[in-house]
């Protein structure tokens, strides 16, 4: 089996690269490559790269997600997150390859308490949320072979991650505020990336014979969190790991999303419903707190 990934150097792209190395032969890209179009502002290039390698499941890891400066570079972001993701759709509907894509939580208002199902509907407050849907209904209504996982809250060892700044922060200032009334499940790189193979193995082994367990999922981590509770949680951790690292922080307090204006709005209630993807997949989700306590294992 052959697997074109897009978005090898993010987050989730980097952990699909190890996942899916045992399930085929992993062709993996970014904007930078040159011998192939990794690049999703191009879709000319990205049509010439399919077209090319002719695999059978292209995994879509790329995505235009600066939130807020999505708010005055729309066509970019547009571009990106839905013109794109839309050539692949194609693409990969001429070869009858599987195409794999991730998108957001940001798609829903975030009213609410309840965790949001994904016969929901959606409204999204912001330009990102707004693209990202666009991309969900163009794969949805171009390719028959696809997987859509909606996930929140994305984090890893890799890069810059909220846990990574609450720990900068505490070793910088005495009082932290943090903001307590958006909620949702602090969801690892990882978990993501086994999942997707897990996914891709199963659509694989049942397609066409019989009814395949193909369409739109929301992925996250078990329970819920606000991002107050996710820092107190990093900062009791860090101090049980009793590492060299000094935190000042003698307090964490609790603010709500007011206090930290920004030009995207978000949305306060990101939980997402998995009973779906766990029935359809046969899987248990780790609670969150288990993915966050292995990150921090290799960053303190």
């Amino acid at each position: 089996m052959k697997i074109l990934l897009f978005g090898k150097n993010g987050q989730v792209g980097w952990e699909l690269q190890r996942s899916l190395s045992p399930i085929g032969e992993v062709i993996a890209l970014d904007r930078h490559c040159t011998d192939l179009c990794g690049d999703l502002t191009n879709p000319k290039g990205l049509r010439d790269a399919i077209q090319r390698l002719r695999p059978d499941v292209i995994v879509n890891a790329a995505a235009y997600t600066a939130v807020d400066k999505a708010e005055s570079e729309i066509e970019l972001a547009q571009i990106i997150n839905a013109t794109a993701p839309g050539v692949l759709a194609q693409e990969a509907q001429k070869l009858g390859a599987l195409l794999v894509h991730y998108s957001t939580d940001y798609v829903f208002n975030g009213s609410g308490t309840q965790a949001w199902r994904e016969t929901d509907v959606p409204a999204p407050l912001s330009v990102y949320g707004h693209t990202k849907l666009e991309g969900e209904r163009l794969i949805a209504t171009q390719c028959e072979k696809h997987l859509i996982f909606r996930t929140s809250w994305v984090y890893s060892a890799r890069g810059g991650n909220f846990a990574k700044t609450m720990l900068r922060l505490a070793r910088e200032r005495e009082r932290l505020t943090v903001i307590d009334d958006q909620w949702g499940a602090p969801t690892g790189a990882e978990l993501i990336a086994d999942v997707t193979a897990h996914a891709i193995s199963r659509v694989r082994k049942h397609y066409p014979e019989q009814v395949s367990p193909m369409g739109l999922y929301h992925l996250a981590a078990n329970g819920e969190a606000s991002w107050y509770s996710y820092a107190k949680h990093v900062l009791n951790r860090a101090r049980q790991a009793q590492t060299t690292i000094e935190l000042i922080a003698k307090e964490v307090a609790s603010v709500p999303t007011s206090a930290f204006p920004t030009p995207a709005k978000r949305p306060h209630n990101s939980r997402l419903n998995t009973e779906k993807l766990k029935k359809s997949f046969g899987l248990q989700l780790p609670p969150w707190q288990q993915g966050v306590d292995r990150m921090l294992n290799e960053i303190l």
